[in-house]
This record gives structure tokens, sequence and C-alpha cells, in this order.
């Protein structure tokens, strides 16, 4: 009896490992690879900035540092797209600020608020999305981030400054403080851009973007930008990037994120099929003994029995 009973239960951890094997193939991928709605981030880098002195004329060198907080909207957002709320702070490094000063305070750079959506699974803008307020400015391409299973291809990648996205190019493979990365390269010269209210000028750029595959995530981003008159005065010359820290936990994040994607997308179908395919069979093995025991149990009893007569 407890053997038939054994064999039950392995027929019946077969049957859920199995089906737990093909929701994981079938079912999870779409659930897994899509973004989060409780995404709520901190991004720092740091950097150097040469700002022009309106008193002297010449650019003046400073320490610079920028945090970036980029949060979804879960009310606003849905199944298939989410809506970010994006506030960008750049700020001269002197004397200790904040991570962000008033705008009467000469350490600062520039503060901005962008409130954008991207689909949940492409990371592609969504500018006509019903969830974002009459005033958010379209957007178009990627904004933050590259889709889950980037590819070694050119994506469009969204400019603020410019008004308009612009190609990021797949440059090379990099290792980045252990996690595999696609590099892709952005290249601005001359964009014609508004320096302050009503005074005309250009823009020059050069980005670097690492980005872990799988993921999308960002794991670096380097800027070199130049800003001009339409006289050539340079107004503004920014160098910056992810600071050590920063990208010290995009590459721990980055390894948990992968480690999650591993486990359900590899490790859990390999046990179901596998680990429920033997369970089944011995289950199986188990349950045909015992009945092959019954039967020659009562061909024994006959015997005797007839014997007995």
């Amino acid at each position: 009896m407890k053997r038939k009973v054994f064999g039950f239960v392995l027929v019946g951890l077969g049957t859920f490992l199995l089906v737990a094997g093909v929701l994981a193939v079938t079912w999870a991928p779409g659930q897994v690879k899509r973004l989060p709605l409780d995404v709520n981030q901190t991004t720092n880098l740091d950097g150097t900035v040469r700002k022009l002195d309106a008193a002297t004329g010449e650019l003046v060198e400073n320490p610079v540092k920028v945090q970036n907080i980029t949060q979804v909207d879960a009310d606003a957002s849905d199944g298939e797209t989410a809506v970010w709320v994006q506030k960008t702070c750049v700020v001269i490094d002197v004397d200790d600020p904040p991570a962000c000063v008033d705008g009467d305070d000469e350490r600062l750079v520039s503060a901005e608020i962008e409130v954008f959506a991207t689909d949940r699974v492409t990371a592609e803008s969504v500018p006509d999305f019903g969830g974002l307020p009459a005033d958010a400015t379209p957007t178009d391409g990627l904004v933050n981030k590259w889709p889950f299973d980037s590819q070694k291809q050119d994506y469009e990648y969204w400019d603020g400054t410019v008004g308009a996205a612009v190609p990021a190019v797949y440059d090379r493979e990099e290792t980045l403080l252990g996690v595999d990365c696609y590099v892709y390269t952005i290249s601005i010269s001359d964009a014609p851009i508004e320096i302050a209210d009503g005074i005309p000028g250009t823009y020059d750029n050069e980005i670097e973007i690492w980005v872990e595959p799988q993921t999308g995530a960002i794991q670096q981003q380097t800027q070199d930008q130049q800003r001009y008159l339409d006289d050539g005065t340079q107004v503004l010359d920014l160098k910056i990037g992810f600071t050590d820290d920063q990208q010290q936990a995009s590459a721990d994040d980055a390894e948990d994120n992968m480690g999650l994607l591993r486990l359900l997308l590899f490790w859990v179908p390999l046990l179901g099929f596998v680990g429920g395919a033997l369970c089944l069979v011995a289950g199986a093995l188990l349950l045909l003994s015992v009945r092959r025991g019954g039967r020659s149990g009562d061909a024994e009893h006959k015997e005797l029995a007839g014997s007995s007569a």
C-alpha cells in the first residue's frame, strides 16, 4: 500500500513539475521581461563643467555633480505602458551643495522635469499615451533604457536638449565591473538649440552608453557636451559619467536581475521538464510493479487453494 501511495505521489509531483516547466517557457517570459511599475531609481553622475562667466567672458572650470531621479507613476500607467517622471539636476560641486539647488543659486547649471511614457517591453516611447499630462513634451525612440534582449544594432535615442531622437550606434562589446555590456555611441554636432530663453545657439555632444543586454539596463553613460552662442562663443563644456559608487550599484542590480531571469527562464524549465519526466517515469514504474505484484499474489493464492483441494 505504501508503494502504491508513493507511486501516486511521484506521478502527481511529476505532473506539477511539467506544468511549471510549460508555464516557465510559455507564460513567464512575457511577465518577467516587462518593466515593473514600482521603479523609483536615483542615478548619480559627476565630472567637470566649464561655464561662461558673464563678467569676464571666460570659461570657469569647477567639479560638477548630477542627480537623476526616475520614477514610474503606477497610477497613470497600465499593463502595456509605463508613465515616467524624471527629474535631473546639474549642480556645481562647490561648498558641499545639496543634490539640487534653487534657481537663485549660482551653482545651478540646469534643472529639468520630464514626463514621458514608454512601452514596458520594448522601452520605445509612446508619445500619445492617454495617461500623460496634456503639457507633456512628446518623445520619440528610447528614452531612459534599452529593450529587454537588446541587439547589436542601432537604435533611436531621445535627446531632450535637441528635442528629437538621434541615432545610438552599436559600437562594441565590453565587460564593465563583471557585467557584459553592449556599448552604443551617439554623436551630435552643431544642433540648433536655445541656450536660454530667446537666445539661439548650437549644441555638440559625444555620448557613450553601456547597456546590459538581457534587461536593457544602462550600466554607465558618459557625455562630452559643448554649447555655443551663434557667434561661436562657448558658454558650456560639460564632461560627466556615472560615479564609481553608481557603477558598482548598477552592476550589483544587473547581477541580481540576471540571476532572477536565469532562475525563472532556465532553471525552472529545466527542473520542470527533467524532474517532472523522471518523477512520472518513476511513479509509473512503481505503480506498475505494485500492480504486477498484486497479480502474482492472486495467482499464487489460487494455486495454493487448488492444492489444498
